[in-house]
């Protein structure tokens, strides 16, 4: 009896330490989101569950075509896409994504586009005509939600500051049907 007393006194601070870390560690690197309406679709749904990478991602981390999570505001975040990164002139013509005047593919949109035989999936817009700059700024991104139709994003609320990223959306886990492991 004594000696399982002198065990439990041993191995309870240690799995309270643990615990306490795995706590810390999950809160600073990774968060948890569910995604809220359907701006994101087909690529997110309403309900998805979503892990978010937390590690050191930062302005300099973000690839165009990541999936991020930003605060919108002091009640709300946001899941969208990257199209433009700082220094980046953008002009969408024709249902076509041009970066520097260049074309850029843009193959997470194609199941909507397939369905979409009513007009262009994007409606033509200038950076200049809807931000009144001609470039992402420095320290800005450019987001959009796959959901070009029905999405509110930086066409609308303009360019996001790189303070408010939270992170990068690594994992859908939720369905566990849908799990997808990598975005972007």
């Amino acid at each position: 009896m004594k000696r399982k007393r002198r065990y439990i006194k041993k191995i309870v601070p240690v799995v309270l330490v643990a615990l306490v870390l795995a706590i810390i560690f999950r809160s600073s690197l990774f968060a948890s989101y569910v995604v809220n309406g359907e701006s994101m679709e087909p690529t997110l749904y309403d309900g998805n569950l979503l892990m978010v990478n937390k590690v050191a991602y930062n302005l300099t981390e973000v690839d165009r075509f990541d999936i991020i999570v930003f605060h919108a505001d002091k009640q709300d975040d946001y899941v969208k896409r990257v199209i433009g990164l700082p220094g980046d002139e953008i002009i969408y013509e024709n249902d076509k994504l041009y970066i520097n005047g260049e074309h850029v593919e843009e193959p997470f949109l194609e199941p909507f586009r397939n369905v979409n035989d009513t007009g262009p999936y994007t409606e033509d817009f200038t950076l200049k005509g809807v931000t009144d700059s001609k470039e992402v700024p420095e320290g800005k991104l450019f987001v959009m939600g796959d959901n070009r139709q029905d999405s509110l994003d930086s066409r609308e609320i303009g360019f996001i500051d790189a303070e408010t990223l939270v992170g990068k959306v690594d994992i859908k886990y939720w369905p566990v049907s849908e799990v997808k492991l990598s975005f972007g």
